[in-house]
């Protein structure tokens, strides 16, 4: 009997970091099945279409698919609905709840973790405190039990694999589980260098947790010029908020974002993040980044004067101690009076380290590592680069 494999993501509704591991790990797997919670056509990768996906009985409730995290409550009978006996090896790439799939008993399942869900482990007070009086209430009474399911899901789980060291130690503390460590991949083939003009910039969806508030706010109490690139649900807010140094630019096309990324005097980052590939993205456009001094970003940012500065090699950004827009704003004085250490050739070298083939390659290793069999199915890097581009 051939060997079956499948490739397991949370969803497919928009575009961002998650849909592009998902992308390559199916690039790897070019015979594998797709399954997710809920779809949408904007969400689901260019190579991925016309690929057998299933998705889970959340897709057909009206609603579902635009508010998919509002059906938490739903996350356990809806993850246990997608069918994978018959499949030998799964791969899923997760940020919570689809390591809970029916898998067969002996079926070798390898979790490429992005994050613990956390507004059900450590985030699970301050989510729970921004919550209305019936979201909270109802948020309370269910939460407890989803992670009880997604607990004993992440015992069935053959090998864990975290996108950063931030978050293989939140998987230790949630799950009790080792994992090692790959980066996911960054597009470094979009990179670009132009002379950076006068703006700062921020780019990523505008979510609560981004705190782009703190970058609008820093920037207008300086009076330096910021670009906003995305769109979300804090959009209106921040345009109430924001001064005459804001331009908002919306959601930019993938080539308009990265000529952003190339034209930017720095990038301003203030979320605490699992990992964040924005910083990347803009350090492969030889871009110097001002970020928060926490999670991902001392991964991805080499900052001068502290945490990641070496002698040797020379700073691809520097960091803010504290999440507020004083913060912020002293650390962009500072970055303005040594602004002459950061060099394009330093911060593209440094992305280079995070280079899609790089993630295809290490991901082929695990994969074989827990199924030497598969590697009939497997295909080369170089065919998966060339599959997702």
């Amino acid at each position: 009997m051939s060997m079956r494999v499948a490739v397991l993501h949370h969803w497919f509704v928009t575009r961002g970091g998650g849909e592009r591991v998902a992308e390559c790990l199916a690039a790897l797997l070019p015979t594998a099945d797709l399954f997710t919670l809920v779809s949408a056509p904007e969400g689901l990768p260019e190579s991925l279409r016309g690929r057998r996906l299933t998705n889970s009985f959340l897709q057909k409730i009206p609603g579902a698919v635009s508010n998919h995290r509002h059906f938490m409550p739903l996350y356990p009978e809806a993850t246990r609905s997608l069918d994978l006996r018959g499949y030998d090896l799964v791969v899923s790439s997760d940020s919570g709840p689809v390591k809970a799939a029916t898998l067969e008993a002996d079926a070798v399942h390898l979790c490429y973790c992005h994050s613990p869900m956390r507004y059900l482990y450590d985030g699970y007070e301050s989510y729970r405190a921004s919550m209305g009086g019936v979201t909270r209430a109802v948020f309370s009474a269910t939460a407890p039990r989803v992670r009880r399911a997604d607990i004993a899901a992440a015992k069935r789980v053959t090998k864990f694999l975290a996108n950063s060291a931030y978050v293989a130690e939140r998987i230790r503390g949630a799950y009790g589980r080792q994992a090692d460590v790959v980066h996911p991949p960054i597009d470094l083939h979009r990179a670009r260098l132009n002379p950076p003009g006068a703006a700062y910039l921020a780019a990523g969806r505008l979510v609560s947790y981004k705190k782009t508030e703190l970058m609008i706010e820093a920037c207008e109490r300086l009076g330096r010029p910021l670009r906003v690139a995305g769109t979300g649900p804090e959009e209106a807010r921040l345009r109430r908020m924001a001064g005459p140094n804001t331009t908002f630019l919306g959601s930019l096309p993938t080539e308009a974002l990265w000529d952003e990324y190339s034209r930017a005097r720095a990038l301003l980052f203030a979320a605490d993040e699992d990992f964040g590939m924005v910083p990347l993205e803009a350090q492969s456009c030889g871009r110097p980044v001002i970020a928060y001094g926490i999670g991902g970003s001392l991964e991805t940012v080499r900052g001068a004067g502290g945490e990641g500065d070496s002698d040797e090699l020379p700073p691809t950004g520097l960091f803010f101690a504290e999440q507020t827009a004083a913060s912020l704003a002293d650390a962009i004085v500072r970055f303005e009076t040594q602004e002459d250490r950061f060099y394009a050739e330093a911060a593209q070298a440094h992305a280079a380290g995070f280079a899609t083939p790089i993630f295809l390659a290490n991901m082929r290793r695990e994969i074989l590592g827990v199924m030497p069999q598969a590697e009939p199915l497997l295909a080369t890097v170089e065919e998966a680069v060339a599959t997702v581009g």
